[in-house]
Parts: C-alpha cells; sequence; structure tokens
C-alpha cells in the first residue's frame, strides 16, 4: 500500500502497558513471531542488512518474545534486549539463554531507558504504538545513545489498516527527518518497511 506523508497521525495517547499485558494472558507469543514466515523473513532480512559484521554494544528496545534478538545476539559482544511485559521477557530469555553475553530486562518506554551509548540500535514494530510526544522523546533519548557512527535500525510492519492507518511508513519518515543520520539501507515490500541510517562522526 503506497502511504503519503499527512495521510496518518500518531495515536492521542501511547498504548499502555495494560494493553501488552493482556495480549501475552491470551496468547503467549501474540503476534506469532516464532511461527510466521513473514516476520521470519522480515527479521532475516534485517539482521543481514545491517551493515557491519559486528558491533561492540546493541540496544534492541521492545523485543517481545526475542526472535530478532536471537539472530543479533552472534553480531554483538554485548546485547541489551528490553519489553514491558514480563511473559515476554521470560520467552526472550528463553531464546537467547545460549548467549550469556545478552541481557534481556523489563523497562517501560520512553521513561525507562538505559544508561550508557551503544555503536547499534534495532526497533522493530514499536514505534507506531507511541503518542506523538512519547515518539518524539522515545528518539530523543534513543539518538542521545546512539554512538559516532553507530547504526540504527528501524524495521515495522508496513500496513496496519485497522490500527488508524498509523505504521511503519509513518514513523520511519519521522525517524529519517532527524538531523545527523546518514540514510544507508532502505527496503520496502508488501509485508514492512526497513531503514538503517548512521550516525555521523
Amino acid at each position: 500500500m503506497t502511504r503519503a506523508r499527512g495521510d496518518a497521525a500518531a495515536p492521542a495517547e501511547s498504548f499502555t502497558e495494560e494493553h501488552f499485558v493482556n495480549l501475552y494472558l491470551a496468547k503467549d507469543d501474540p503476534w506469532d513471531n516464532a511461527t510466521k514466515w513473514s516476520d521470519r523473513r522480515k527479521y532475516a532480512i534485517t539482521a543481514a542488512s545491517l551493515p557491519r559484521e559486528h558491533y561492540r554494544r546493541a540496544y534492541e528496545p521492545g523485543c517481545a518474545v526475542g526472535e530478532l534478538t536471537r539472530l543479533l545476539a552472534p553480531r554483538c559482544d554485548s546485547l541489551l534486549a528490553v519489553d514491558c511485559v514480563d511473559a515476554a521477557v521470560e520467552q526472550a530469555s528463553a531464546a537467547v539463554a545460549s548467549f550469556p553475553h545478552v541481557e534481556i530486562a523489563r523497562a517501560l518506554l520512553p521513561a525507562e531507558l538505559p544508561t550508557g551509548t551503544f555503536d547499534l540500535i534495532v526497533i522493530g514494530d514499536l514505534l507506531y504504538y507511541l503518542s506523538a510526544a512519547d515518539l518524539t522523546a522515545l528518539l530523543d533519548g534513543l539518538l542521545a545513545r546512539l554512538e559516532p557512527g553507530g547504526d540504527i535500525a528501524a524495521v515495522h510492519f508496513r500496513d496496519r489498516g485497522g490500527a488508524g492507518n498509523y505504521d511503519g511508513f509513518n514513523v520511519h519518515e519521522t525517524l529519517i527527518a532527524r538531523p545527523g543520520l546518514e540514510h544507508v539501507v532502505h527496503h520496502s515490500d508488501d509485508w514492512f518497511v526497513l531503514d538503517i541510517l548512521t550516525a555521523a562522526r
């Protein structure tokens, strides 16, 4: 589906923690990340598109059940992945149990951003759940933690239809518009949109 600027707006309020908790109460893997071919393909393309073979310290906000986390783990010396739902944290921890350098933690964003800096930040299917103010706050916080020359990757479902039409196209446009970033990778198809940007040195 083709999107144009201005045809959608961020939700008036961010989706609540309770909303996501209830999704996991209803189903262990609410979006079928571990079994759906479109998601497995999306994560594989994301990992393959990262410009560098290896990263020193990576951060993945909104890791869900850890399917993308598991692909990122061998590429990093250290990886912090977070989610706001305990059930997701438990499943993600199990998914990366063989990688001792990966930490899975509970965090509610944008309020609970980590300390320190990262040379890789990967955001998957998270940004369109945020209000405009929270989206701005999260992007501000992420970019403040992105090291010079570091990469930030965003990958989101492209057409969310019934969710107010605010989708990957819209949130990626917001990220791409930020100054000080070089746009190095773009992929778009019927399922998802992927953009990777590198911070100026």
